[in-house]
């Protein structure tokens, strides 16, 4: 099912309570546990109330009060004490099982629906936002679902209760202590449910959202930082983002800072509401010994409000702000993914054919759309090599990472085997494609496990063989734990010619009818780059083979190549074709060769200085 279909119209307080209610049977169990907790707790005001009663009805003679009744009622009220205890702990240890339960599968469909999303929206989002959306929200939602939710149940049980209680006893007096607590909490939702308490919410989650951006991209830039000096006052998008939310807590303090303390001050002076409405009352009746009972009663209760009072305040504000970052996880659901067809075709052969293809980037927040690819067309036939060269930034790129589908073309259309790449399952695609990206990622695994990552099902040996022929083998090898040396945090980390040996080893091992490289021994040395020509040429034979290349001389040997300039094929042929052609090509290829013959005139240069 579509996730963005699952998202609904609701939004805020209706759609938190909306997601609670997917494990709404344990949520419920919850709810009933922690309303007969609450009732337990409300007891011992009922026990101190009769306890009082039979110690002023003998307040002449004290011993005449009935001491049985009074020792039965203190132990009711311990055995309520300790029921409460245990039906709040059973309700919350409910309310945890249901948040973890909720959690994963929020996080499992999160994570399948971003992998699903074309790789524009992963281009206009930074990795800081999603990480924040991820692990900050997601965990809010976690704490209001275990922790809040019943607490919200039990702070709204507990006052209605003890004012129930309070209007059968003595309505007036009831009145004196509902009014406030109503006027309290009408001040609150003015001004913290009002347009600017909630854009004053918005504004936290944009800057926490910058500042996590900034602050990933801080820690990744860190090679830069150092060589240049940097310190984080002088790395200014990440100053300027701990700065932004430190403004942004100042002024929610200030806005926060009056209506905290009216609403505060009204709920811990109750007793000055209700004790002139009695003193006025007994005033008429001054040996009405019942009524200045339930006075004192009220007295004694009435401070017992300020706490689920307080609490209610201070979960209304932490919703507003769960149900803000729920609302842009929403905003992930809603991101149209790439469609799948409804009845996928498979692929008879593997030629790659790319039919008149333009596509644009959009930017739909800046509202602009820069222009790719323009009219590209073009056949990589099976069991050949195409190579992809041309200026930074003409397009080269963009033609690889269309073949599996990242975007969808703007017009015209690519083809594998005949049949249109979009009415293949994605999945079907991927298992056909092998990608080596120039900018490799490895996870926090071992080097095994990320090998392994091309075939599931592969054995150790099957993952040596892939090592040794990605010419990886001996590195890997000598590293502490070798194939089990785990890479990142707490094991070691890789150059970037040994990290993209081991993504060369993991397309190795997924042996993939089509393979596309970009520019896959860029950080190779010259040694090493004959070692994984050697290993990729047993690989490529019989498969389709796309290749980008910085490199003229690594690709002289393809079966085809093209010249991809501003978006456009301007030159195709075999390599000797294209040096006989006075084109953008050819000069390329001096341009090869002028640098290689100027570090060699460098060399001399130097060599004549010292002489």
């Amino acid at each position: 099912m579509n996730n963005a279909a699952v998202v609904r119209k609701k939004t805020g307080i209706p759609r938190l309570l909306e997601i609670a209610g997917e494990k709404r049977g344990l949520l419920v169990l919850s709810g009933v546990l922690s309303v007969i907790s609450t009732v337990l707790m409300f007891f011992p005001f009922v026990a101190a109330y009769f306890i009082v009663a039979e110690l002023l009805q003998h307040a002449a003679s004290p011993a005449l009060s009935d001491m049985d009744s009074i020792r039965q009622w203190g132990l009711w009220a311990l055995y309520a004490l300790l029921g409460a205890l245990l039906f709040l702990y059973a309700g919350t240890m409910a309310s945890h099982i249901a948040a973890f339960r909720i959690l994963y599968s929020l996080r499992v469909r999160l994570a399948e629906h971003l992998a699903r999303l074309p790789m524009g929206y992963h281009t206009r989002q930074s990795s800081g936002t999603v990480k924040k959306l991820l692990e900050l929200s997601v965990e809010k939602i976690e704490n209001f679902i275990a922790h809040q939710l019943p607490d919200l149940v039990g702070a709204v049980a507990l006052p209605v209760i003890m004012l129930t209680a309070m209007f059968i006893l003595d309505w007036r007096l009831a009145v004196a202590c509902a009014v406030p607590i109503i006027g309290a909490y009408s001040l609150q939702a003015l001004v913290f449910y009002g347009e600017e308490g909630m854009g004053k919410v918005r504004e936290y989650h944009d800057a926490l959202e910058r500042m996590n951006a900034a602050g990933v991209e801080y820690v990744r830039g860190m090679p830069a930082v150092k060589v240049f000096g940097l310190t984080v006052s002088t790395f200014l998008q990440f100053h300027n983002s701990i700065t932004g939310y430190r403004d942004w807590a100042v002024q929610y303090v200030r806005f926060c800072r009056r209506p905290y303390i009216a609403f505060t001050t009204i709920l811990v002076s109750l007793i000055v509401f209700i004790l002139p409405v009695g003193v006025f009352i007994l005033s008429g009746q001054p040996d009405n010994q019942a009524f200045a009972l339930t006075l004192m009663l009220f007295l004694v209760v009435a401070p017992g409000f300020a706490a689920p009072m307080m609490k209610l305040m201070n979960l209304g504000g932490n919703m507003r702000i769960i149900a803000e970052g729920v609302e842009r996880i929403d905003g992930i659901f809603a991101q149209e993914p790439v469609p799948e067809p409804l009845n996928p075709q498979k692929a008879e052969g593997y030629n790659i054919e790319f039919d008149n293809v333009v596509f644009s980037y959009d930017d739909p927040v800046a509202s602009t759309r820069t222009e790719a690819l323009a009219g590209v067309s073009f056949t990589a036939r099976e069991g050949e090599l195409t190579a992809l060269v041309g200026p930074s930034g003409g397009g080269k790129s963009t033609i690889a990472h269309l073949i599996p589908r990242f975007w969808d073309v703007g017009t015209g259309a690519i083809r594998i085997g005949g049949g249109g790449i979009r009415e293949m399952g994605t999945e079907q695609l991927m298992d056909m494609i092998s990608f080596v990206f120039q900018d490799v990622h490895l996870f926090y695994d071992t080097i095994e496990e990320n090998i392994r990552m091309g075939s599931s099902d592969a054995g150790y040996e099957e993952v040596v063989a892939a090592a040794q022929a990605a010419s990886c083998h001996e590195f890997i090898e000598c590293l502490p734990q070798g194939y089990q040396t785990r890479i990142g945090e707490g094991g070691t980390y890789l150059s970037g010619g040994e990290a993209q040996r081991v993504a060369i080893a993991r397309a190795i091992l997924k042996n993939s009818p089509i393979l596309v490289l970009d520019e896959a021994t860029a950080f190779a040395d010259p040694e090493n780059e004959s070692k994984i020509q050697a290993g990729l040429s047993e690989l490529i034979k019989g498969k389709t083979v796309i290749i980008i290349a910085h490199r003229l001389s690594s690709v002289r040997e393809a079966d085809q190549i093209l010249v991809v300039d501003e978006g456009r094929i301007v030159e195709r042929g075999r390599h000797n074709e294209l040096i006989d052609r006075d084109g953008l090509y050819r000069r390329m290829w001096r341009a090869h060769i002028d640098a290689d013959s100027w570090t060699i005139a460098a060399e001399k240069a130097s060599k004549a200085v010292n002489e």
